[in-house]
């Protein structure tokens, strides 16, 4: 590979790695209380209800089941993809989250809301880093 692919591999690994850690552990309170600053939920509660008008089209108790998962997932996705640790799956299973989370949004508020937070674009983006071959500087390729 290339090296201006191998550094275009690196950073659209570390993008979406953080990109998926930050927002994660935003909902746990990590950051900051919820109206702080640059802080966009703050803590579970917040989040979840964003997250249950998001999945509007579905129970209550459904949509609570799948934040609980969504937000597993994104801290697992992030960590993974930061460490370059089983980098494939991590990106096909970001790929996947970030499609049925763009799915949901179209539902819920339509078109234009993915799209201005190009969810999208994070699933192409996923999907494309599953389809390498190397995954320079990462624990994957140390194996």
């Amino acid at each position: 590979m290339k090296k201006s692919a191998q550094i275009s591999q690196l950073y659209l690994r570390i993008a979406i790695g953080i990109g998926y850690l930050v927002p994660g552990l935003d909902r746990l309170g990590v950051w900051g209380p919820p109206g702080g600053k640059h802080i966009s939920w703050g803590n579970w509660e917040t989040f979840l209800k964003y997250a249950t008008e998001v999945m509007g089209f579905l129970p209550t108790s459904i949509a609570s089941v799948f934040a609980v998962l969504a937000t597993i997932g994104e801290i697992a996705f992030g960590v993974l993809l930061l460490l370059g640790k089983w980098t494939r799956l991590a990106a096909l299973g970001s790929g996947v989250l970030s499609l049925l989370f763009a799915v949901s949004m179209t539902i819920s508020f339509g078109i234009v809301s993915p799209l201005s937070y190009s969810v999208f674009t994070l699933s192409a983006g996923s999907f494309l880093l599953s389809t390498l071959n190397d995954y320079r500087w990462s624990l994957d390729a140390r194996s």
